[in-house]
């Protein structure tokens, strides 16, 4: 009897986390994973509609499932009347979130009291405005500003070429325009916790996916003020912020020593990384850190003098800082042994072995 609740619970979550991506032939879907008839199906697509956790539409062959919003609400604040994010966050967004895990209600409330407080004391902004939507397996979240533009104002305050140039810094960690207040961890690690997370401003944006360990910069065709952040996290998501902490630290005292950049977002469109110029870019800030990791998915090639500035200068100048090269393909590893034949298998041996 147990073995066959466990079964249903198994099937009917498979619904659940399947159903948005086969919306019209879920139950054909569901009954050859699990090897039961069409009508053994329905059954349990019928319990889920009972519960409340799926919605249907349309009759006999042209039903298609999706999953029904178990919360859709949104919220403005004037910036001027929050004075302590997390009093938003205990009376209004935790009930909202309803019955959650520990592990996951503790993601939240990082991920949102640390944006929040972003926009309250860096947007320069009016109004923020909140989203949540959740269904049976996930929550989102969406958080608005009206302020300058996260990009700009890192483009503005650090001097930087422009906003593209904003994300590769951001996307490194350590990254503040407030120095004497702020660490500038809060977006690292909120990027790195939950399953989606990106930000949209002015005409740039910055995505990270979970399932893909990978950070990607997009270009919007429009270029509208203000900052807007996307939250997305299962609701059965198993990783703490503890173990997303752990990842990023290499030594006992629990200080962020650790990064992970990826190479590609110092690329414009289809340039080539084979300048010095670039590879400086690439390089700047991180003497922040003790261990360095450098993605190089999704990057083809690389130039000798781009080589030569990262693998064999940067590295003589800054013997502390342990750089490696992850994900890297043939012609690439090539030129890093090449430009850096005393170190270069060292450079590449944790390639296998990151798991960031």
């Amino acid at each position: 009897m147990v073995s066959m609740r466990k079964r249903g619970a198994e099937i009917r979550q498979f619904i659940l986390d399947h159903v948005e991506q086969h919306p019209g032939d879920i139950a054909s879907l569901t009954a050859q994973t699990f090897g039961i008839s069409r009508q053994g199906v329905h059954r349990h697509l019928q319990s889920l509609l009972q519960q409340k956790a799926l919605r249907v539409r349309g009759t006999t062959r042209n039903r298609r499932y999706s999953l029904r919003p178990l919360v859709q609400w949104q919220q403005g604040y004037p910036l001027s009347t929050i004075h302590e994010e997390d009093v938003i966050w205990r009376r209004d967004i935790r009930p909202l979130l309803g019955v959650l895990p520990d592990n996951v209600m503790t993601i939240w409330q990082y991920g949102f009291t640390e944006i929040l407080n972003n926009a309250l004391e860096h947007s320069a902004g009016h109004e923020v405005v909140v989203r949540v939507d959740k269904t049976a397996t996930d929550t989102k979240m969406v958080i608005y500003d009206d302020g300058e533009g996260i990009f700009k104002k890192i483009q503005r305050e650090l001097g930087l070429h422009d906003e593209h140039h904003a994300v590769l810094e951001l996307a490194k960690g350590k990254l503040t325009t407030d120095p004497a207040h702020h660490t500038g961890e809060g977006i690292f690690f909120a990027s790195r916790m939950f399953d989606d997370f990106s930000i949209l401003s002015g005409n740039v944006s910055f995505l990270h996916m979970r399932e893909e360990a990978e950070d990607w910069i997009g270009e919007q065709q429009t270029s509208e003020d203000g900052t807007a952040v996307f939250m997305g996290l299962k609701n059965n998501a198993s990783r703490t912020t503890k173990e997303v902490f752990d990842q990023f630290t290499s030594d006992d005292d629990y200080g962020f020593t650790k990064t992970v950049i990826p190479v590609r977002l110092a690329q414009y469109g289809e340039e080539k990384l084979v300048s010095r110029s670039q590879a400086k870019r690439l390089l700047a800030r991180i003497d922040r850190f003790k261990v360095v990791l450098l993605n190089f998915d999704g990057v083809e090639m690389i130039g000798q003098a781009f080589a030569d500035e990262v693998f064999r200068v940067f590295p003589d100048a800054h013997p502390h800082i342990a750089l490696y090269a992850i994900h890297v393909n043939t012609p690439v590893r090539h030129m890093i042994r090449r430009v850096a034949q005393h170190r270069g298998d060292s450079i590449l041996e944790t390639q296998q072995t990151c798991g960031v």
